[in-house]
C-alpha cells in the first residue's frame, strides 16, 4: 500500500518557535487553513481510501477539507500524535529544541531507550506509532493519509523505512503540508518513494538533499 504521510498545517506555536505537544494543542492559523485547503488538489491523484488524524486538533484541522473533498469520515488516533515534550513543553529556547531533537534522533542510531526529558522514550513512541500503522495497513486499502506531526514523521520515518537514514531525517525537516510517500507494508518493510517531492532510493538517500528547499536544519517541528 501507500502510505502519505503529512504534516499538519501551521499554527501560533509553529510560529512563536514553541513545542506545543500537549492537547488539545494550538488551532491552524490563517495560513494554516489555507495550506490545509491545497491538500485536495496536491493529493488529488493518489487513490486515496483512508484518511488517519491524532487526537491534536490541528490534524483534524488539516485534515478536514482533503476529508470533505473525498467523502470521507477520518479515524482519530493517539497514537500519531507528536513526540510528547514532556519537561520541555511549551518552551522555544534553543537549549529546549536542541534538547528534544537530540532526544528523538537518537532513537535512530539504536538508543530506544533514550528519552525527551519527562516525556517518552523511543520504544513507547515506536510501539504506539507503529500500532496505528498496522491498523492502517489491516484495512485493506491502497493508499492513505496519515495527518501527523513533523518530529513524529522524521523519528518514524527513518526507523522504518529501508532507505532514509536517521542522518537524513534530522537535517531534512517536513514542512507545514509536507507530504513524506512510503509503500510496503508492515510485514515486509517500508520504502520511501518521495519526501516533501523529492524522490528517494537506493539503500541509502543522498544527504545533499538537505540544501533543497524542504527546510532549514533546525526546525521546531511540534
Amino acid at each position: 500500500m501507500r502510505l502519505i504521510l503529512v504534516r499538519h498545517g501551521q499554527t501560533s506555536s509553529n510560529v512563536e518557535g514553541l513545542l506545543d505537544t500537549g492537547e488539545p494543542g494550538a488551532d491552524l492559523t490563517e495560513l494554516g487553513r489555507k495550506q490545509a485547503a491545497a491538500l485536495p488538489e496536491v493529493l488529488g491523484d493518489e487513490p486515496v481510501g483512508l484518511i488517519v488524524t491524532s487526537t491534536l486538533v490541528r490534524t483534524q484541522q488539516t485534515a478536514a477539507p482533503l476529508a470533505a473533498a473525498l467523502g470521507l469520515e477520518p479515524w482519530i488516533r493517539d497514537g500519531i500524535r507528536e513526540v510528547t515534550a514532556g519537561d520541555l513543553e511549551m518552551r522555544g529556547d534553543m537549549e529546549a529544541v536542541h534538547g528534544y531533537l537530540e532526544a528523538i534522533f537518537s532513537w535512530g542510531n539504536g538508543s530506544l531507550d533514550g528519552r525527551v526529558p519527562g516525556g517518552e522514550s523511543g520504544e513507547e513512541f515506536f510501539a504506539r506509532y507503529d500500532a496505528v500503522i498496522d491498523e492502517v495497513a489491516a484495512s485493506g486499502v491502497d493508499a492513505a493519509v496519515v495527518v501527523s506531526h513533523g518530529a513524529a514523521i522524521r523519528s518514524w520515518v527513518p526507523g522504518r523505512a529501508d532507505n532514509v537514514s536517521t542522518e537524513y531525517a534530522s537535517v531534512t525537516p517536513v514542512g507545514n503540508t509536507g507530504v513524506v510517500v512510503l509503500e510496503g507494508d508492515p510485514t515486509n518493510g517500508w520504502t520511501a518513494l518521495t519526501w516533501e517531492g523529492y524522490a528517494v532510493g537506493g539503500p541509502e538517500i543522498d544527504t545533499s538533499l538537505a540544501d533543497g528547499p524542504a527546510g532549514e536544519p533546525v526546525d521546531v517541528d511540534a
